[in-house]
């Protein structure tokens, strides 16, 4: 989203023409910003085979698939749903890495039957494969190397009592069950958490998997996962991918020389792909004032953008409604009955009732963590492709929200 002659436009749209012909609250995805996010990332690991998966947990709008599909990605899916959306979004089931955490072993073999790629992060359910299918299916693992990273606890996921993956320490045990049932590992995996600015998270992740892939003769691929971290506000540090590529390129290299031929790297990014791309437009309901603060009432809440609360992540916000209006400090909040804010004591462009907000880097994890609380209806969504706005999710109504409830007779 730019600020052109005093308006927000994408792709030289006007941001207020697109909430005006669709309706708020909404969300709206840019097109160009994605493929530009994608390209960069495959620029920065250009000179080595790499291969993207998109970790569509972030976003699974089918259009959004598909526009990543056109682009040469393939897919991480945590949900057998998740695969199907993949499918028939176009993607080879091949092209499909399914990720699940704490399913029960029937998921794992309908992802089977789907031929999907296979990855496992629990020594229980690599027995279970492992007496089910032998070496007739290949698999990868995935790995808790134990190290601490990410911008959140709750978006931590290598570390020591985190649920996923199978511990470093442990292996000895997987070696057993992978020679019991001389099963075909194909490929390795570790995802440390989301916001990573360090190289050296992922330098030092490599090296464990280096150490690790030695007993495995037989691989494929090497899944470093994923965590750059983008920009929530003006001069936040981001992960640079270029100089993450130069050096976890140089000690790939090297180990594919060691290890006697080339492997696939691959990256599984979802936030770093969409959540710029994305803003959520409100409508400013009311505007309340209390001796201590001035708070701006919206006509969303929680309910469709739950991140501040949950994980007191920070999204900046905009009047496009009068951006050239004197700034005043003001309190964002939503409609939902309880503690529900977008953003504290945030300093905006003079905001009146009727105005037009975007909240910005709504792209990853907005929409997909929507809900019906306070039986509210999710928005609609919609994505601006070659300049041209198109929805890709229809509003919700009362019907929608409605329609799974069963009428019952009560004495």
């Amino acid at each position: 989203m730019e600020l052109e002659n005093n308006s927000y436009t994408i792709q030289g749209i006007p941001v207020q023409e697109i909430a005006a012909k669709f309706g708020t609250p909404l969300y709206v995805y840019d097109a160009e910003k994605i493929v530009a996010q994608y390209t960069n990332l495959t620029s920065a690991f250009s000179n080595l085979n790499v291969k993207i998966k998109y970790a569509c947990k972030s976003l699974t709008n089918t259009a959004v698939l598909k526009l990543l599909r056109q682009e040469g990605a393939g897919l991480d899916a945590v949900s057998i749903n998740e695969a199907k959306l993949g499918l028939d979004a176009g993607y080879a089931p091949e092209d499909i890495l399914f990720t699940p955490n704490c399913v029960s072993f029937d998921e794992i073999i309908e992802a089977v039957d789907m031929g999907l790629t296979i990855n496992i992060d629990n020594i229980s359910i690599l027995e279970h494969f492992g007496n089910k299918y032998h070496d007739k299916v290949p698999c990868s693992i995935r790995l808790n190397p134990h190290i601490m990273a990410g911008g959140n606890v709750k978006i931590s996921t290598g570390h020591i009592d985190s649920k996923f993956g199978i511990s470093i320490y442990q292996l000895p045990h997987i070696l057993r069950i992978v020679k019991t049932y001389n099963l075909q590992v194909s490929g390795l995996h570790m995802h440390t958490g989301s916001d990573i600015l360090d190289a050296e998270v992922f330098l030092k992740m490599a090296d464990i998997l280096f150490s690790v892939a030695r007993d495995f003769p037989d691989l494929r691929f090497i899944d470093f996962g994923s965590g750059f971290k983008v920009a929530y506000k003006e001069g936040d540090i981001t992960t640079n991918v270029y100089d993450l590529g130069i050096k976890l390129g140089a000690s790939f290299k090297a180990f594919c020389v060691e290890y006697g031929r080339d492997l696939e790297m691959w990256f599984e990014p979802g936030k770093f792909l969409v959540s710029e791309a994305g803003i959520f437009i409100v409508k400013v309901n009311v505007i309340k004032t209390t001796p201590a603060t001035a708070f701006v009432g919206v006509n969303s809440g929680l309910n469709h953008l739950i991140r501040p609360m949950m994980y007191e992540a920070y999204h900046d916000i905009v009047n496009i409604s009068n951006p050239q209006g004197l700034s005043r400090v003001y309190s964002v909040v939503g409609y939902i009955c309880e503690t529900d804010t977008f953003g504290y004591d945030r300093k905006l462009h003079e905001v009146r009732e009727g105005d037009l907000l975007a909240i910005k880097n709504a792209g990853a994890y907005g929409f997909m963590m929507a809900s019906n609380y306070n039986s509210r209806a999710r928005p609609a969504e919609v994505m601006v492709y070659k300049g041209k706005p198109l929805l890709i999710r229809k509003g919700e109504s009362f019907e929608d929200i409605t329609k799974n409830l069963v009428d019952v007779e009560l004495d």
